[in-house]
């Protein structure tokens, strides 16, 4: 509204002769203002029935609706003067109508040239005191449109009279409903009309600025309002405050704050909620909690509002007891300050993301039980959270409560639905939420494209993640730099090189600026396939474009570097790091441990894990790698007080840190006490893995004991589909060596029967323990299995059982074992010519027969000499 003639931007200077000037004898428009209405005089107590609300409603028992409205009276027929009464008397569409009344027929029209022909039907229009009462009504049902058609047609009206109340109405309504520049227009109209704007217009035009987000406008209308040699109010300092803060301009609020205390004008409970909720805005959460604590100190004492900004703080700050603690207080506080439904949908949030989604649910139906209504926020909280633990069922069943609740859903409800299809591994049905969302006509958001592009990506579709881009783009949304982040992360999972560069040049074209997270996540992903130079290149590009590095960071390059065994390298990346003051996280601390311990460097190692002890309490994680460590220089002395040390600081085990304790006993010969260490696992519930297993039967092999060998075989029997090939042959081996082929023959057949994995490792076991035994007999049988599963013996197997026959066997069982093995070779001849063996390189029986039969002449002929 700023003009040419205007040196300030901001201040609000009438424009000329935008309605034409004030002075009546010179705007030939300017409607005189017609002798006031003399109404006769009422009593005191008539005057209060005429203006004062009262309930009218109904209630249809069959159909189960009700409605109830506040009705006002106004002045009638009978308070109009004498004249006007005798003017409509004798016409029939004049209507004594109550002012609710006209109120109630105002706002059921559609058209609005049908409100001035409604409106001049009624008799009341001649009583100039129903005007400011009808405007109020009609404003303070928000309906916009029709109280400046009813404005329009009240100005036009002979018995009209501009008054500051009806002003300030319509620009306080124009400021809910964002229209900034129209209640300007209004400032300037009634000054127009000779109505001096006072401390409500101001208030009222601060307030339409402000939330609109223009605070340096508010601040000007301030200095016009000061100008004018009127005073401000407390409530006029609480709206600027709140221009200031809504925009998250925190530090000019506190500024306005201060100079309301300088001018006198004390905060009251209003004015510490705005600062509260602008250091909210403005993400400065611990000034928001310091500020609390004062305001504890004064006589003012926090509302629902104020303790719902500090609740949503302490979730920003984690302090989640803290934000607990305050809800319970007001739960129990129930006449002083009662939770609402705000309260409810950040406690929902709070366990949200605290990881205890179970309580989710039970807060949504506490809030039920104590008769508060959710709202789609609410929905959205819960179907979120069950989102955010990829809990598809729960969230789907929770989005169609939403809908028979009679709630329509919105952008956010399909979100985080899809988001939810996305986290439990149901790409397909995401995209069907996505497509169910546009036919719904609800126009997807940048969110709503980056929740399929992770559903897509975090499955290993990368190539339908970059169609949603495409698509993303062509249909007006741009991406921006989560969807960048999103793809680098799925070519990372996918292991594609070549795409991880196209979506970094996608970004630079798109002119896409990378910020830390984003370089953080094309390290990553370089470093999961391998490409540690184009990961160190990104590094450096971030110092050359200023983008700060993190512990993240550094993290993904230092545990990217032990993978690779660049532990050197990891090393010096620890130096830069403590070089720029950037705090080690719990992950750097491991990586490092691990660093130095593969380096050999256990003094270090241990240095780091003591550094780690000070800094903060260590995790599963790093006490496990200091085990690891440790059982590497073979100190199991060490590993194993480090182990007691975890339990007595509250660290749980996991099965990774036993199976690393147990390594540690076996290299230090002590297998009694990986058995003992078993037992521990299995009283508090750890689950035993297959490096668990392995620690176990390497143990037993140790001590030669049968009993236990048993028992952990009992245990190992349903784990046998699951259980690695290696392991399995390493159990059959420990039986067989012990000399109880029977129950290795048992477990054998047990193996098979899970339809467990059996390599070619597995039978040489079975041969060699049998021919250990002496049986040969079964020695055949197990060749035989060997054919039947298309496994081809080798020539070591023909070899040890005719040398076995000529030796060991005696003369009689040494023609019975020939002619065995010349059947299995017949047998075998005969399926090798009827099958077309593409391979050439596989060895053929003819050369299996043509070695033993060498081999067999050699061993005859040196034992003849």
């Amino acid at each position: 509204m700023a003009t040419s003639q205007n040196p300030h931007p901001f201040k609000l200077n009438p424009p000329n002769n935008s309605r034409g000037p004030a002075n009546p004898s010179t705007n030939p428009n300017f409607r005189r203002t017609l002798p006031v209405v003399v109404v006769a005089r009422r009593k005191a107590k008539d005057e209060e029935e005429v203006w004062k609300h009262k309930k009218q409603g109904y209630v249809d028992y069959d159909r189960g609706e009700h409605q109830v409205r506040l009705h006002v009276a106004g002045l009638r027929k009978s308070d109009v003067p004498k004249r006007y009464r005798l003017r409509v008397d004798g016409d029939r569409f004049q209507k004594d109508w109550t002012l609710g009344e006209v109120v109630r027929r105002v706002l059921e029209l559609k058209h609005w040239e049908d409100i001035e022909r409604l409106l001049n039907h009624w008799v009341g229009r001649f009583a100039r005191k129903n005007f400011p009462v009808l405007i109020k009504e009609i404003t303070q049902t928000g309906s916009i449109e029709h109280s400046i058609h009813v404005f329009r047609w009240m100005k036009n009206q002979n018995n009209y009279c501009a008054r500051n109340d009806i002003y300030n109405m319509m620009i306080r309504l124009h400021a809910r409903h964002n229209r900034t520049d129209q209640a300007r227009g209004l400032f300037f109209e009634m000054q127009e009309w000779r109505c001096k704007p006072d401390a409500e217009t101001y208030n009222a035009l601060i307030n339409a600025h402000g939330r609109a987000g223009q605070w340096r406008w508010a601040m000007n209308i301030m200095e016009d309002m000061l100008c004018a040699a009127i005073a401000p109010s407390r409530s006029t300092y609480n709206n600027l405050i709140n221009a200031c803060g809504s925009t998250g301009n925190w530090r000019e609020a506190l500024r306005v704050c201060r100079k309301m205390t300088e001018n006198g004008v004390g905060p009251d409970l209003v004015t510490h909620n705005i600062v509260l909720s602008a250091y909210k805005t403005g993400a400065q959460y611990s000034k928001a909690i310091s500020y609390f604590e004062l305001m504890e100190g004064t006589n003012i004492r926090p509302d629902t509002t104020t303790l719902n900004i500090m609740i949503h703080c302490l979730i920003k700050l984690g302090q989640y007891g803290k934000a607990i603690d305050i809800f319970n207080s007001m739960r129990e506080k129930r006449a002083l300050c009662c939770p609402d439904v705000v309260t409810y949908t950040s406690i929902i949030h709070l366990y949200s993301v605290s990881g205890q989604i179970e309580n989710c649910q039970s807060v949504f139906n506490t809030m039920l039980a104590e008769g508060l209504q959710p709202n789609i926020v609410s929905y959205n909280a819960l179907i979120g959270a069950y989102a955010l633990h990829g809990m598809s069922e729960e969230a789907l069943s929770v989005f169609n409560k939403l809908k028979k609740n009679g709630f329509r859903p919105d952008v956010v409800s399909y979100t985080s639905l899809l988001n939810a299809y996305g986290r439990s591994e149901q790409p397909q049905k995401a995209q069907g939420i996505f497509d169910l969302m546009k036919q719904n006509n609800l126009k997807p958001n940048v969110v709503s494209y980056n929740a399929l592009i992770d559903a897509y990506g975090s499955n290993n579709y990368l190539a339908e993640a970059i169609e949603v881009l495409h698509e993303m783009e062509q249909n007006g949304v741009q991406p921006n730099i989560v969807s960048i982040c999103t793809l680098l992360a799925a070519c990372g999972r996918c292991g594609q090189k070549v795409k991880i560069d196209s979506v970094l040049s996608a970004a630079e074209s798109r002119g896409i600026k990378l910020n830390t997270v984003a370089c953080n996540s094309a390290i990553g992903s370089y470093m999961n396939v391998g490409e540690y130079e184009k990961a160190l290149k990104v590094y450096g590009s971030m110092r050359e474009k200023k983008v700060k590095p993190d512990s993240v960071t550094y993290n993904l390059l230092i545990s990217g570097c032990c993978r690779m065994s660049k532990y050197n390298e990891a090393l010096e990346f620890l130096e830069e790091m403590m070089d720029f003051k950037v705090p080690l996280s719990k992950e750097v601390y491991s990586s490092v441990i691990c660093a130095y311990s593969k380096l050999g460097r256990l003094a270090e190692a241990e240095s780091m894990f003591t550094m780690m002890k000070m800094s903060g309490s260590p995790d599963v994680i790093a006490y496990t790698t200091m085990i690891h460590a440790y059982s590497a220089a073979g100190n199991w002395e060490k590993a194993s007080a480090l182990f007691q040390d975890m339990g007595v600081n509250g660290v749980q085990p996991d099965a990774i840190a036993c199976s690393a304790l147990m390594k540690a006993f076996n290299k230090g010969c002590q297998p009694a006490k990986v058995l003992s260490l078993a037992e521990l696992m299995e009283n508090k519930g750890i689950p035993f893995n297959d490096a668990i297993f392995f620690e176990m039967v390497s143990s037993c092999s140790m001590l030669r004991d049968w009993r236990t060998t048993v028992g952990l075989i009992k245990m190992m029997e349903p784990s046998f589909p699951v259980i690695s090939v290696g392991l399995l042959n390493q159990l059959l081996h420990l039986v067989g060596k012990s000399g109880k082929v029977e129950t290795m023959m048992k477990l054998f057949y047990k193996i098979v029967a899970t339809s467990a994995e059996i390599s070619f490792s597995t039978y040489s076991i079975l041969l060699k323990d049998l021919l250990a035994a002496g049986n040969w007999r079964k020695y055949i049988e197990v060749l035989q299995w060997m054919e039947d599963a298309g496994i081809q013996p080798s020539i070591g197997m023909y070899q040890s059982i005719l040398f076995f026959a000529q030796n060991s066997a005696g003369a009689d069982y040494a023609a019975v074992i020939q002619g065995r093995v010349e059947s299995l070779k017949r047998k075998s001849r005969d399926q090798i010519s009827t099958t077309n063996l593409q391979d050439s390189s596989l060895p053929t029986m003819t050369l299996i027969e043509s070695t033993v039969e060498q081999e067999m002449d050699i061993q005859s002929r040196q034992r003849a000499a």
